[in-house]
């Protein structure tokens, strides 16, 4: 015979002992006494975030890289609340610092500050501008060496009558004619009719005894010899272009008068021209 014995078991694993407070509704009569060791509570002083601050927030190695694990993790988003934002109060005027307060009392002066800066910003680069244009313009123009050669006197009392004598004006040969009566009454007696370059000798000369003239070719570019031609003027020996006494073009292959450049007499006996 087999007997079978059943043990109960042990259920003092399915019971645990709490205990808990729970806060009377009544409130006290009198007020907490605080502590006397706790520190008080500053304030938190406001830091402005600028460009410079943020800045230092970034990577200080220079190379920013990826890292992943198994238990790390692989991906951080960041809210647009986390951004932050430079604080540029310290540039703002002060009219403007107040939010809640209107800009328009000091809208006037504020523009007229903006307006005295760009006027004088504008005054100050049109100076500079015009300075360096000046200073470009002269680099191109004459040196001091040609301006003194733009310029030529001339003592007439050197030149005898019946004479022509050649002077360098300019890097051009400068003729100067001394006429005598007969030359000038035989010139102004010539009719118009006859000229390739219709123009009488009155309007060719400022004294009739003093013929002043460029001695370069209308035709080429040669310099003709004086009292020399058909004319007793000057003669072009390079393609033969005679002119006469006045400088008027007679005969051969120049189309114009020799040139009469721009001349006066200062004083008596002196003539300059240029």
């Amino acid at each position: 015979m087999i007997g079978v014995v059943d043990k109960p078991a042990s259920v003092s694993q399915f019971f645990k002992a709490t205990s808990s407070f729970v806060q009377s509704p009544v409130k006290p009569l009198t007020p907490a006494t605080p502590d006397p060791a706790a520190k008080p509570i500053l304030p938190v002083q406001f830091k402005p975030e600028t460009s410079h601050s943020i800045s230092q927030t970034l990577p200080k190695t220079g190379f920013v890289a990826a890292t992943s694990s198994l238990t790390g993790v692989n991906q951080v988003r960041f809210a647009h609340t986390d951004v932050k934002v430079p604080d540029f109060s310290h540039y703002r005027r002060d009219g403007v610092t107040n939010p809640a307060a209107s800009s328009k009392s000091s809208d006037e002066a504020r523009k007229s500050i903006s307006y005295l800066v760009a006027a004088g910003s504008a005054v100050a680069g049109a100076y500079g501008a015009k300075t360096i244009v000046t200073q470009f313009i002269s680099s191109m123009g004459a040196s001091a060496d040609v301006l003194a050669m733009a310029k030529i006197e001339v003592k007439l009392a050197d030149i005898p009558e019946g004479r022509s004598v050649t002077f360098k004006w300019r890097g051009k040969p400068l003729f100067i004619r001394h006429r005598n009566a007969s030359e000038i009454q035989k010139e102004r007696a010539v009719p118009l009719s006859e000229l390739r370059d219709p123009q009488s000798d009155e309007d060719r000369v400022q004294d009739p005894k003093w013929l002043v003239l460029l001695g370069v070719c209308t035709h080429l570019g040669c310099v003709p010899v004086a009292n020399a031609g058909d004319y007793g003027g000057y003669y072009c020996p390079c393609h033969g272009s005679h002119y006469d006494a006045s400088g008027r073009i007679r005969k051969g292959p120049a189309p114009l008068n020799l040139e009469v450049p721009k001349y006066d007499f200062p004083e008596p006996g002196v003539l300059l021209v240029g």
